[in-house]
């Protein structure tokens, strides 16, 4: 039997590496962007970049083709910042998600936002076309996740329950005016919005981002800063008012901050599934269920998650493939795993 000096001694030591853990997940983006600006068919070697970086910064002119300059400031480092925000900010949205409704199965479409995207998008296409499927898709998301809350809003009130039900009426809504669309639309418009909802990073550019960057700042910034309020709402509405917490104020609080994020990432690369279940998860398993650490981490593992799964889409195959397919795959036994190991509607 270990003394009492000896089980303090162990304690220790496992605090001391999760916490090592702790800052290497955070440091993930890192070593993810790194590794993943070198990938393509195109080859540029560290000291090229680190000149080009420099020139770019310092102003200086460089002896390499425009062909370099193009590659790196114009495909290669658009997509990878892309790729982390849009999965940061999935990532954190479905942490959020899953304490609002204490359920480790659910994910940031729940209340019908990618149905709705994926409409939007799909309109734009098809009959809008002097209208940005960008902005289309962001409306009809949050459209319908307004759709869904004031659906399952009751005398002041929106049980868990109330609002799932509402998410899959709204869903199965909005999914079948896009099977409308898809079957009256010419079949060049039919293959754009099936590549679309597919879910794909291979559309990035600056513009994208600088459009995006504003919402996913202010969602993400909201969940990070009021993280620890998830703990008391995954606890249920009984105990957090038992401690003086609104437990309405902060669902709507959490859930527009959550959707913003996801919005901006869905309506910028289409509908990437399962980054948003996968990611919490994962996390919840390895650092346990407490908001405070498992949202921050949330956003950086997500960010590297997602640009490392697109390295893979891109370049792994010979030919590219919509990192939403990828990222299904990835996914897929996973969630399969939970539903068998998982209680229903359990928080375990």
């Amino acid at each position: 039997m270990p003394s009492q000096t000896e089980k303090m001694g162990m304690a220790r030591e496992r605090i001391t590496g999760r916490s090592l853990l702790y800052y290497l997940f955070l440091s993930l983006p890192l070593f993810a962007f790194f590794s993943s600006i070198f990938i393509g068919p195109f080859h540029i070697n560290p000291v090229q970049l680190v000149d080009l970086m420099a020139s770019k910064i310092l102003g200086y002119a460089t002896d390499y083709p425009d062909v370099y300059s193009t590659v790196i400031f114009q495909v290669r480092l658009p997509r990878l910042l892309l790729g982390m925000m849009v999965g940061a900010s999935l990532s954190v949205s479905g942490a959020a998600f899953q304490g609002i409704f204490r359920n480790p199965l659910v994910s940031p479409y729940i209340l019908g936002l990618s149905s709705g995207a994926a409409f939007g998008a799909a309109l734009s296409l098809a009959f809008l076309p002097g209208v940005s499927i960008q902005y289309a898709a962001f409306f009809f998301s949050l459209l319908a996740v307004a759709l869904t809350y004031f659906m399952a809003t009751t005398n002041r009130s929106t049980p868990i329950v109330s609002l799932v039900l509402a998410g899959v009426i709204v869903s199965a809504v909005f999914d079948s005016l896009l099977a409308i669309i898809q079957i009256a639309v010419s079949e060049r418009a039919l293959q754009s919005i099936v590549f679309w909802i597919m879910g794909s990073l291979g559309t990035a550019s600056w513009s994208k981002i600088y459009s995006a960057f504003p919402l996913f700042a202010l969602g993400c910034t909201v969940m990070l800063l009021l993280r620890w309020r998830l703990n008391v709402l995954a606890l249920g509405d009984e105990e957090a008012r038992s401690v003086g917490l609104n437990p309405e104020k902060y669902k709507i609080i959490f859930i527009v901050s959550a959707s913003l994020a996801a919005s901006s990432a869905v309506a910028v690369a289409g509908i990437i599934g399962l980054v948003g279940l996968v990611v919490p998860h994962m996390l919840r398993m390895i650092f346990g269920p407490d908001h405070r650490t498992l949202i921050p981490l949330s956003l950086t593992f997500g960010a590297s998650f997602l640009i490392v799964v697109d390295d893979f889409a891109r370049a792994g195959l010979g030919f590219e493939v919509p990192v939403g397919v990828i990222t299904t795959l990835v996914g897929a036994p996973l969630f399969a795993y939970l539903l068998r190991t998982t209680r229903s509607g359990g928080w375990e």
